[in-house]
């Protein structure tokens, strides 16, 4: 599983720098950009601090220097966004598809953040540290899980519209829709009851990588000036790193099999 974790740590360190560098380039926060909301104030200074903040954090993720203390302040920064932010306007959540996604995709984000400063190394090695450790796993753990749970449900929710994002020259739109919403909820049922959790975040992981190499890739190339066929197409990447930085931490602290200790 090591390089499993390797694979998932630098393609979610990839995708959280390149948010960066968006924030960088726009001045201001970005609709399409899940981690957070469009109406954050203070932009532009807030926006270039941001953007910075998530290329070090990127970098730091990337090249293990500080990573555990990096993954946490990002973890905490995003949880933070999806609660006192997009929280603030819940309704919006609760009725429109496009805030639900976005806000549930920044606390996809926190969630594996949280995974990995869980399954990252620390110097101090105490039984402090180690607890604290667990519950970081934890706490990721199950919003990665009600996440994946959510994404599930607005592919029932929203079947037709989500029929017209797949590629012409792939058959039976509607049935892959709904076969892709089950996989969702399976998963996150899976991911959060420790029933065969490492497979179903596995499966997770290459399904994000393909939707990254299939589905958005070649919308990226078709539409290069549009900075949310990026967003996007970066956001399935970090959801692929991620589900493969979990599917390894579930497989190194034995939380993925039946009657596993939470």
């Amino acid at each position: 599983m090591d390089n499993l974790l390797k694979i998932g740590r630098l393609c979610f360190a990839a995708s959280i720098a390149f948010f960066g560098v968006q924030y960088l380039l726009y001045g201001h926060f970005e609709g399409g950009l899940p981690l957070v909301p469009p109406w954050t104030p203070g932009a532009p200074v807030l926006t270039y601090l941001l953007g910075a903040a998530l290329i070090l954090s990127g970098l730091s993720i990337a090249i293990l220097w500080k990573a555990r203390y990096s993954a946490i302040s990002l973890g905490t920064l995003l949880l933070l966004s999806f609660l006192f932010l997009h929280c603030l306007h819940a309704s919006a959540i609760l009725h429109d598809g496009t805030d639900r996604t976005r806000a549930f995709e920044g606390l996809t984000l926190s969630s594996i953040a949280f995974v990995l400063a869980g399954i990252l190394p620390d110097d101090r090695n105490s039984s402090a540290q180690k607890a604290g450790a667990n519950r970081l796993l934890i706490l990721g753990r199950f919003l990665f899980a009600i996440s994946m749970i959510v994404f599930g449900a607005q592919h029932f929710m929203y079947a037709a519209y989500i029929a017209t994002l797949i590629p012409a020259w792939i058959p039976l739109h509607l049935f892959w829709v709904y076969f892709t919403g089950t996989g969702f909820i399976t998963a996150g049922l899976s991911i959060a009851i420790g029933i065969f959790a490492p497979l179903a975040s596995t499966a997770l992981g290459t399904m994000f990588l393909l939707w990254f190499l299939v589905l958005h890739s070649p919308r990226v190339a078709a539409h290069s000036r549009n900075g949310d066929e990026w967003t996007s197409a970066f956001v399935a990447l970090a959801l692929a790193g991620g589900s493969f930085i979990l599917a390894a931490a579930l497989s190194k602290n034995n939380l993925g099999s039946v009657g596993a200790k939470a």
